[in-house]
């Protein structure tokens, strides 16, 4: 995949609201001793109508992140920002109606893993039909007619096959196919897609993520895409944010990896294998105390 297959979009300028703003960031969780530690520090971006990929290795803080936009922090973490807005509303201090009905209406998250996302005891077009019904009035027939439509959007070649079947009765690429039609049948401003890929092979992750580019060029959402695969998001997204211990160490466009300064983004660079070139012994990433001040 080539960043020209991306059609990429343009940053949201000054001249107009960004659909995303995340100012100083923090999240923090109680530690054993009862204090809080932070898992997330001062974390800062704001998002448009492009590919933002979000990218760092486990334990960084993206999935956080990502959770914290939707409101879905653990009941124990603790979330603060100087501004954390979506589309202008406050969501750090909006109602729960409206974190209701904006989670999943105008912005969903697709997860890492459709077995563990799915309801395994409910058809898949019910489940599908379930997120509609909570975000639009229409008839059983309607419901059932833009599941139908939504399966098909992801490149399902037969809809009313996979609208009766369970989760169990699929395969990862078709379950996390499902997964995107679930979260896409609302028609959100913003898809956050955590690791949408990583349980899949190399051949359905290229399916997948033609989807999500589709998708997002045709309807003109905001993504979010969280990986710690820096190669695929380079070659997907508009913009890289890049994160270590809890916070952004460095932010580029997904052409410039080349120019990247920081030495931990290199590090990670130079861990990637390379065709042609000898990988013995394999590259590993040296971690300075100071990259996590």
């Amino acid at each position: 995949m080539t960043q020209a297959m991306t059609g990429a979009t343009a940053a949201a300028g000054p001249e107009q609201t960004p659909l995303l703003e995340v100012d100083d960031l923090r999240i923090a969780f109680p530690g054993r001793d009862g204090a809080m530690l932070e898992v997330v520090r001062g974390v800062s971006f704001t998002l448009g109508r492009e590919r933002l990929g979000i990218v760092g290795e486990s334990g960084s803080g993206k999935s956080q992140t990502g959770r914290a936009i939707l409101g879905l922090t653990a009941p124990e973490g603790r979330v603060t920002a100087r501004r954390l807005a979506f589309s202008g509303t406050d969501l750090l201090n909006c109602s729960p109606k409206q974190r209701r009905e904006l989670r999943g209406g105008r912005i969903a998250m697709v997860l890492q893993d459709p077995k563990f996302s799915l309801n395994p005891v409910m058809r898949i077009g019910a489940q599908i039909e379930e997120t509609l019904r909570a975000h639009t009035r229409v008839s059983s027939g309607e419901a059932r007619k833009r599941t139908l439509a939504a399966l098909e959007s992801v490149r399902i070649d037969d809809p009313e096959r996979l609208y009766k079947l369970y989760p169990h009765e699929v395969s990862g690429g078709m379950g996390q196919r499902a997964m995107i039609a679930m979260m896409l049948i609302a028609e959100p401003d913003l898809l956050i897609a955590d690791e949408p890929t990583s349980a899949l092979d190399v051949t359905v992750q290229l399916q997948v993520l033609s989807i999500l580019d589709k998708l997002v060029t045709e309807r003109g959402m905001g993504l979010i895409l969280v990986s710690h695969d820096l190669r695929l998001v380079s070659s997907f997204c508009d913009r890289i944010l890049v994160m270590y211990a809890g916070r952004v160490v460095e932010e580029l466009s997904a052409g410039g990896l080349a120019h990247a300064q920081h030495p931990y983004t290199r590090g990670l660079m130079a861990c990637l294998p390379q065709l042609g070139k000898s990988t013995h012994p394999l590259a590993t990433l040296e971690r300075l105390p100071q990259w996590a001040l």
